[in-house]
């Protein structure tokens, strides 16, 4: 089995609308797919409607959450999307994103960047809209020539000139929240440094007796001698291990399928939620 546990879609900061990535990833060989998009369940049923068959979804989303000043993200997945205490802090952090981009809009016209609120939701359409899609707007101006060039301290990098905070989530209260809602709580990319400042190994044993299920090893921002100190600290606090391709269609250099999970992973994974189940394909509309 070929197992791919984070993707993004159109819902959130992803290029391919739910339905197309559901036919990617079976195209791409896999048998399950999880749709994990930033802060929102909306491409679920799109993708669901259009799963192919002999591929599986599972239903996920990926909090945006801060510990000590540090952003990081929890991965959810198999959660009751109607959990009513879930839900509100998932609509209070998707509804902070829209004052937030406008603030860094703000900040880059102050700079001496031409971009406008209005180039922004086009290139952000019906998704939660991020800082991708204001790194896309400076993309589309010239002003950096890709989107991983917009996240420095020049511009919308933590901490960075057009840099606004937004409301995160505690990552201990996020743990509390997914599990509640009978999810599965896995740390997104731990050892990312490039995007930042990373969560101490202390603050992830922390979390681990709080109920984190797993960090998310094998990823494409985590070199080798990072996957390896991770998965040593993974078999030490008892978590699961994934990987996966944080797939963003063309917004990102990654592919489907470019790291899996272990399918024993996979098992204990669904063995855990009570939320919801994995979704067999069924042939799409």
């Amino acid at each position: 089995m070929r197992i791919d546990l984070h993707t993004h879609s159109t819902a959130s900061d992803g290029t391919d609308a739910p339905a197309e990535l559901v036919r990617k990833a079976a195209a791409a060989g896999l048998d399950v797919v999880a749709l994990t998009d930033h802060d929102t369940t909306r491409g679920h049923a799109e993708a669901i409607a259009a799963l192919p068959e002999g591929l599986t979804l599972v239903t996920g989303a990926e909090f945006s959450c801060r510990l000590d000043g540090i952003s990081m993200h929890m991965l959810a997945y198999l959660f009751d999307a109607e959990e009513p205490a879930l839900l509100a802090e998932r609509e209070l952090v998707r509804d902070d994103r829209v004052p937030r981009a406008q603030g860094m809009i703000a900040k880059l016209q102050e700079l001496g960047v031409p971009v406008t609120w209005e180039q922004v939701a086009r290139i952000a359409g019906d998704g939660s809209v991020g800082r991708p899609h204001v790194a896309t707007a400076l993309v589309e101006l010239g002003v950096v020539p890709t989107v991983s060039d917009a996240f420095t301290q020049d511009w919308l990098a933590d901490g960075g000139r057009a840099y606004v905070e937004k409301h995160e989530t505690d990552p201990f209260e996020a743990i509390r929240l997914i599990k509640g809602a009978g999810g599965v709580a896995v740390f997104a990319h731990p050892g990312a440094s490039k995007r930042g400042r990373t969560v101490p190994e202390a603050a992830i044993a922390e979390m681990a007796a709080a109920g984190l299920d797993g960090v998310e090893v094998d990823h494409m921002d985590h070199d080798p001698d990072t996957r390896a100190r991770l998965r040593g600290l993974a078999k030490e606090l008892g978590l699961l291990v994934t990987g996966s391709s944080d797939y963003h269609g063309s917004r990102k250099t990654c592919v489907l399928g470019e790291y899996t999970t272990d399918p024993e992973v996979y098992g204990e994974i669904t063995r855990r939620a009570f939320g919801a189940f994995p979704v067999p394909g069924a042939g799409g509309v």
